[in-house]
Formats: structure tokens, C-alpha cells, sequence
């Protein structure tokens, strides 16, 4: 308590006062002499009546309450039947009332030993049966359309797409107000892909500029309010989803295009099993906390590693003409490009304040927390396998 709040001197027969007053000295307070003059009274700070403690061998821990001064007078409480009130304490002073606070709850000592925490058991975070089911049934979906007739596959692209531009448009309307054009996305996205398997990476230019056209003449038809940050969202979802999945249809128009299609999905879902796998196992080191949390250091170089070893086996036993040591090349570079593709997504959500894009995938969440990984890795696989073995 601070000086200032002491106020100023007490009356007469005031309690709890040591100095002389007009009645004389205060029973038990020092005698008066020059240092207790009644001038000087008025410059000393008043002082409140402590009872007298009994001692019980000094400072060392002792069981019985009142014998360490460890009460509302030294901490932070207040008193329960012994007011403080104002310079000095009313009411009864006595010892049983003033440490009453201690002697009925007397709290353990700052030394004691605490119980241990119990260790946390690791968890997933998610369904694993449940996303085991969906990924082994999403991939005999893929697989199949892939190997039976390639303009089949060319549609599922396009279908998954769309319904990831329909995840990704809704939430930013529900969490930002922003009202990307859905109707023109889903149209050129769709267009975007099928341009790309029949016209290559110019068919995909001339159908994403034509896609940023149709959101901008789209938007005219509402207010102008926000018509700015809607079209900017726009063109960035049709770069972000339909475009970079083009490169996957351009993978599929080679002569071996499946056997690429195929070591993209393969060396895309090692690199994040391995992460996962390393990163739960011996995951210490955070890689991106403010990002995701979930990421660690030893996780990336899990997935490096598995990436590296899948990317041999692919490009030595599926890709015409591919060497083993492309593959390692090939396996490192999709291990960076996938983790950058799952951090880039997790960005976006942390913006958002979502932890999922979706509840399509029970176990994982929307579509677009699958593509996440895939989509820029698509066009680094594409570049990667025209400059080993070429583009036929």
C-alpha cells in the first residue's frame, strides 16, 4: 500500500497509532521524546497493531498455520471477519480473527512436490478408418478411370474442380463477404481442363483468360460495392484450382500419360504419408508454427526422403526412358512443392478461420484439402518429366 494512503494523522484515542496524542501515549507504543514530538507525528507513517505470532523455529516449513506470516497481510486477499479499513483495523484484532484466513485453509507449502502431468498420448487428429476408407476409394476411382479410357479421368479432374471452386467460393463468402462468381468458374474451370488435355498449355491460357473475363463481365450485374475484392478472388480461385490442374491433363496426352499421371499421384501421397508417418513418430521441431502447427521439421525430411526413394522406383520402372537418378531429383522437388501447396492452403484457412474447406471426405475433410498438395505440384511434375524424357 502506498503512502498516500495512509492520510492524515488519526484523532485522538485512535487504535493503532504509535505517537503521543492529546490523551497522552498510546498504551504500548514508544515513549515520547524528540523522535515522537507531536510536530513530527504528523510526518510518520502510521503503522496498524500486528498481534504477536508465536515462533516456531524461524523461516523453516513448518505444519501449523499461523506460525509462517503468510496471511492477507503479506498477499494479495482481503480479510474475511477482520476489516481493513481505511488507517487502521476495526473490529476485533485478535489473533484467531486476523490469520483466520490461514488457520481454516491453510494452503500447501511453495515447495511442496507437485504430481506430475499425465503424459498425453499422441493423437491423429482425425478418422483414420474413416479417411483409410475414403483415400482407398478415391484412388480405385482414379486408377480405374485412368487406365480404362482417358477421357474419363479428364472428367473427374473437371468434376473435382468444380466442387473444389464451390468449397472455396463459399467459404469466402461465409467467412470474408466475398462473393467470387461461382456460375463462370465452375464453366470456365471445367472448360479450363478439357482445353488443356485437347490444346496443351496454350488451349489452358486462352480458356483461364477467357475465364477472368466472363467473372469480371459476371460481377457487372451486382452493385458496385466490393466489386473490386469479388473479381480479384475470382481470377485468383480460377488460377489456383481449374489452372493448375490443367497440367494434369497435359501429363495424361503423352504416350505414356497414364504411367505419369499415376508417379504424380504416387510421389504426391508418399511425400505427405511420409511426413505424417515421421513428423507424428519424431515430430520436435515445429517447421511453421504461426502456419500450421501440426508441422515439423522431421516430418519435412520424412517426406523428403520417401518422396526421393518413390520418385526412383517410378521414374527407373514406370516412365519411358526415365533413370533412377531423375527420380530422385524429381522426388525432392515434389516433396518441397507439396509441403509449400499444404502450407499455402493452410494459410488461406487460418485467414478464414476454418479448420477444413469442407465435410465432403469424411476423414479429410472437403476436396479442396486434398488438392491442396496436388495442385502446385501438378505443374512442377509436368515441367520436370518434359525436361528428362520429353513431352511425347
Amino acid at each position: 500500500m502506498s503512502d498516500s494512503s495512509w492520510g492524515a494523522p488519526p484523532t485522538a484515542g485512535q487504535a493503532g497509532y504509535w505517537g503521543p496524542t492529546a490523551g497522552g501515549p498510546v498504551q504500548g507504543a514508544a515513549p515520547a521524546g524528540p523522535a515522537y514530538d507531536a510536530p513530527e507525528a504528523q510526518h510518520t507513517r502510521p503503522m496498524p497493531i500486528v498481534p504477536d505470532v508465536p515462533a516456531y523455529g524461524g523461516d523453516q516449513d513448518d505444519d501449523r498455520g499461523a506460525a509462517r506470516l503468510n496471511g492477507p497481510l503479506f498477499r494479495d486477499e482481503t480479510f474475511q471477519d477482520s476489516a481493513f479499513h481505511g488507517d487502521t483495523f476495526h473490529g476485533n484484532t485478535s489473533h484467531s480473527n486476523t490469520f483466520e484466513h490461514d488457520t481454516q485453509n491453510p494452503e500447501p507449502m511453495p515447495d511442496a512436490p507437485q504430481p506430475a502431468p499425465a503424459p498425453q498420448k499422441k493423437s491423429a487428429g482425425r478418422d483414420l478408418s474413416a479417411a483409410i476408407g475414403v483415400g482407398v476409394g478415391l484412388g480405385v476411382v482414379i486408377i480405374a478411370s485412368l487406365f480404362i479410357y482417358k477421357a474419363v479421368f479428364v472428367g473427374v479432374v473437371a468434376v473435382a474442380v468444380v466442387v473444389g471452386l464451390w468449397e472455396l467460393t463459399s467459404r469466402l463468402q461465409e467467412r470474408k463477404a466475398i462473393k467470387a462468381p461461382l456460375v463462370p468458374l465452375a464453366l470456365g474451370g471445367a472448360a479450363m481442363v478439357v482445353a488443356g488435355y485437347v490444346r496443351g498449355a496454350e488451349g489452358a491460357w486462352v480458356a483461364m483468360a477467357l475465364t477472368a473475363l466472363a467473372v469480371l463481365v459476371w460481377r457487372m450485374t451486382e452493385p458496385p460495392e466490393g466489386y473490386l475484392k469479388d473479381v480479384t478472388a475470382g481470377v485468383f480461385a480460377a488460377f489456383y484450382v481449374p489452372f493448375l490442374a490443367t497440367f494434369v491433363a497435359m501429363m495424361l496426352t503423352a504416350d505414356d500419360g497414364p504411367w505419369r499421371v499415376l508417379t504424380f499421384l504416387l510421389l504426391t501421397v508418399v511425400s505427405d504419408t511420409g511426413a505424417y508417418a515421421v513428423g507424428w513418430r519424431f515430430g520436435k521441431n515445429k517447421l511453421a508454427p504461426r502456419i500450421s502447427p501440426g508441422k515439423t521439421r522431421e516430418g519435412l525430411l520424412g517426406a523428403v526422403l520417401f518422396a526421393m526413394v518413390a520418385g526412383a522406383l517410378c521414374m527407373q520402372f514406370l516412365i519411358d526412358d526415365g533413370s533412377w537418378w531423375q527420380g530422385l531429383l524429381l522426388g525432392l522437388a515434389v516433396a518441397a512443392s507439396a509441403t509449400l501447396g499444404d502450407l499455402g492452403e493452410s494459410m488461406i484457412k487460418r485467414d478464414l478461420g476454418i479448420k477444413d474447406m469442407g465435410t465432403l471426405l469424411p476423414g479429410h475433410g472437403g476436396i479442396m484439402d486434398r488438392l491442396d498438395s496436388l495442385l502446385p505440384t501438378a505443374p512442377v511434375v509436368w515441367l520436370l518429366l518434359v525436361l528428362f524424357v520429353g513431352s511425347a
